[in-house]
């Protein structure tokens, strides 16, 4: 993946853990930058104001965004909890294939992010 890329993905990821904590506007630019792929010019337009505006807010909220997660760490528990899934199973196919018990666990561990 590009570097452009991983960034949107990581704050999209970052925006649906803490989404909860933004204002109404910082998750409406927040979505139509990142998820929607807006323009500055184009959210400027739909909100009416500058396209300044918009940047130092998409700006701020980022950072915000990121200083939860360096707070917080949603977003790096959920990753090593879905390579610890993987890794069990991985681990069931080889020696336990056939555990039924051991894979709904494991299946229901899963559900829970």
């Amino acid at each position: 993946m590009n570097e452009d890329l991983l960034k949107t993905t990581r704050i999209n990821l970052l925006a649906d853990f803490y989404q909860n904590l933004l204002t109404p506007t910082q998750i409406q630019y927040i979505n139509l930058y990142y998820s929607d792929d807006y323009s500055l010019g184009e959210i400027a337009q739909l909100h009416h104001v500058s396209r300044q505006a918009v940047y130092d807010n998409l700006k701020r909220t980022v950072t915000t965004l990121e200083n939860y997660e360096q707070r917080l760490h949603l977003y790096r528990n959920f990753n090593q909890r879905q390579q610890l899934i993987d890794q069990i199973q991985q681990c069931i196919v080889k020696k336990y294939p056939n555990d039924v018990h051991l894979k709904a666990l494991v299946d229901q561990l899963a559900q829970l992010e």
